[in-house]
C-alpha cells in the first residue's frame, strides 16, 4: 500500500514474525490489521483516511466487533507466551461451532426418553391399580351374608360384594365378569361368602345356586282333610291365622297356584270353594310364609300330581263326559269312605252306576261333611238335614268336593272298576273292609253279615 507521503514500505510486518502479513492472512484480517494500523497511528493520518472512507471504516468495525474476542484469545496467547500463527483462529472457531450444531439430537433424545419414561409410568401404574383392585381382600374367618335378588344385574351384584367386603373394586370386578362373560346366570337367593375368597370361586357359588338354606316351616296335611281341618291344622303347627287362612280359600283372586281353579263353578252352594283342592303332603316352606303363599304351594302340589296321570287323562275324562272339579268331588267321596286302596276302583264303579241310573249316592261322608263335629253313627235326623250336599235327599254328585283326596283315590275316580255294585257296607270286624251286592236284597244280607262279625 502506498502511504501518502510518498514513501513505500516493505508491507506490514506482523506481530507473530517477519514474514509479510499478505501472505499469511485473509482478506477480512488484512482489514482488520488496516484497523489496528489506523487505530493505533499517532500522527492522526489515520483519522483522516477515515473520515475519507466511512464504508470501510463501518466494515472495520463489524469486523473487530466479530473477532474481538479471538484478538483477546489471541491477547492472551501473547500474554502467556504461545505462539499462535493466524492462521489457527479460522479453526478455532470453526471448532467452536461444531458443539452448538450438535446439541439439538441431544435435546430430542432426551424429550424422547422422558416422554417414554412417563408412558412406562402410567402403564405400570394403571396395572398395579389394576391388579390391586382385583386380588382378593384380606382373608377372614367370619362368612359374610349377602341376598342376591331374582333380576340382579351383575353391577349391582359386584357393588353388593364390595359393600360387604367381599371384593376391592366394584368397577374392576364388574369389569372382569363382563370379560369372562359371567354374571347372567347367577341364581337368588342367600349366599354365605368368606372374605378371601377369589373371584373364581365367588362367581362359581353364585352361579351354582349354593345357598344358604333359609329357615323353613314343615307341615303335614293328611288325606281327606277339609280345608276348616287344614286351617285348624296350620294354627297349630305352624301359627298361620286360621281366619286369614280361610278367607284366602275363599277369594278367587288369590289363587294363583294351580291352573285348574279357574275351572271351579261359580256356584252358591259351593260351601267352600277351594275344598278338594289343596293336595294332601308333607310340605316345607320358607319361615313367614303368608296364607296366601301356603294355599298356592298346596294348590301347585294338585297340578304336580294330575301330571302324573297317565298321558291321556284328560281324554279319558272328556270321554266320561265329567270335569276336573266333578272328577275331584267324586274322589273326595271315595277318601271318606275307603280306606284299603284295592277297594278305592270299586267304590268309585258303585258312585258311577248309581249316577247312570240316577240314584241317590246315599253316601254318609256326605253328612258327615255337613256338621260341625264328626259323628261315629248318624241318626236318623241327621239324614234329613237340608243341604245340596245331603246325597240321601238330592241325586247326583253334591256341588263339589268334601275333602283332599289322596292320589290314589283320583285314580280311583277317573278308572273305576267295572263291576255292577250299586250297594256297600263296611265290615265291622275290623278289618275297614266292605262288602258288596248288586241288589237290595244282597246288600240287606250283608249288613246282616256285617253285624254278626262285629269285633268285640
Amino acid at each position: 500500500m502506498d502511504r501518502e507521503d510518498g514513501s513505500k514500505s516493505d508491507g506490514w510486518r506482523s506481530v507473530y514474525g517477519n514474514e509479510p502479513a499478505e501472505d499469511k492472512i485473509s482478506k477480512e484480517e488484512q482489514t482488520t490489521d488496516t484497523y489496528d494500523a489506523v487505530k493505533g497511528d499517532d500522527s492522526g493520518e489515520g483519522e483522516t483516511a477515515a473520515a475519507t472512507e466511512p464504508k470501510a471504516w463501518t466494515s472495520v468495525t463489524k469486523v473487530h466487533s466479530a473477532l474481538s474476542g479471538e484478538w483477546d484469545s489471541n491477547a492472551s496467547g501473547l500474554a502467556n507466551g504461545t505462539d499462535r500463527s493466524p492462521s489457527e483462529a479460522p479453526n478455532d472457531r470453526a471448532s467452536a461451532a461444531v458443539p452448538a450444531r450438535r446439541r439439538k439430537p441431544r435435546v430430542l433424545l432426551w424429550s424422547f426418553l422422558i416422554a417414554f419414561g412417563l408412558v412406562l409410568t402410567i402403564m405400570g401404574g394403571t396395572l398395579l391399580y389394576i391388579w390391586n383392585g382385583l386380588r382378593p381382600p384380606a382373608s377372614s374367618d367370619t362368612p359374610v351374608r349377602v341376598t342376591i335378588d331374582k333380576g340382579m344385574r351383575a353391577s349391582k351384584v359386584a357393588k353388593l360384594l364390595e359393600q360387604n367386603g367381599l371384593v376391592r373394586n366394584a368397577v374392576l370386578f364388574g369389569g372382569w365378569m363382563k370379560l369372562k362373560d359371567q354374571g347372567t346366570r347367577f341364581q337368588a337367593g342367600v349366599y354365605e361368602l368368606t372374605p378371601g375368597m377369589t373371584r373364581d370361586q365367588i362367581v362359581t357359588k353364585l352361579n351354582q345356586g349354593k345357598i344358604v338354606a333359609a329357615a323353613t316351616i314343615r307341615f303335614t296335611i293328611p288325606e281327606g282333610f277339609t280345608v276348616q281341618q287344614i286351617a285348624d291344622r296350620l294354627a297349630k303347627t305352624v301359627n298361620v291365622n286360621k281366619m286369614a287362612f280361610l278367607q284366602a280359600a275363599s277369594d278367587p283372586s288369590k289363587w294363583t297356584g294351580s291352573v285348574w281353579t279357574s275351572h271351579i263353578p261359580k256356584d252358591a252352594n259351593l260351601r267352600i270353594p277351594l275344598e278338594g283342592y289343596l293336595f294332601p303332603e308333607t310340605y316345607e316352606l320358607r319361615n313367614g310364609s303368608t296364607e296366601a303363599d301356603i294355599m298356592n304351594r298346596m294348590l301347585a302340589e294338585l297340578d304336580k300330581k294330575l301330571d302324573q296321570l297317565p298321558e291321556d287323562w284328560q281324554t279319558t275324562l272328556q270321554e266320561r263326559g265329567m270335569s276336573v272339579h266333578q272328577l275331584l268331588t267324586i274322589a273326595s267321596l271315595v277318601e271318606r269312605e275307603v280306606v284299603i286302596d284295592e277297594e278305592r276302583p270299586i267304590v268309585a264303579s258303585v258312585i258311577e252306576n248309581r249316577l247312570k241310573k240316577r240314584m241317590p249316592l246315599q253316601i254318609d261322608a256326605t253328612i258327615q261333611y255337613l256338621l260341625d263335629k264328626p259323628k261315629q253313627k248318624l241318626s236318623t235326623e241327621d239324614l234329613k238335614v237340608q243341604s245340596p250336599y245331603n246325597t240321601y235327599l238330592n241325586a247326583g254328585l253334591p256341588p263339589g268336593p268334601i275333602a283332599t283326596p289322596s292320589f290314589k283315590s283320583i285314580e280311583a275316580a277317573l278308572f273305576p272298576a267295572d263291576t255292577k255294585y250299586l250297594y256297600y257296607v263296611t265290615k265291622k270286624d275290623g278289618t275297614k273292609s266292605h262288602l258288596f251286592a248288586v241288589t237290595y236284597n244282597q246288600h240287606q244280607k250283608n249288613i246282616q253279615l256285617s253285624e254278626k262279625n262285629v269285633k268285640k
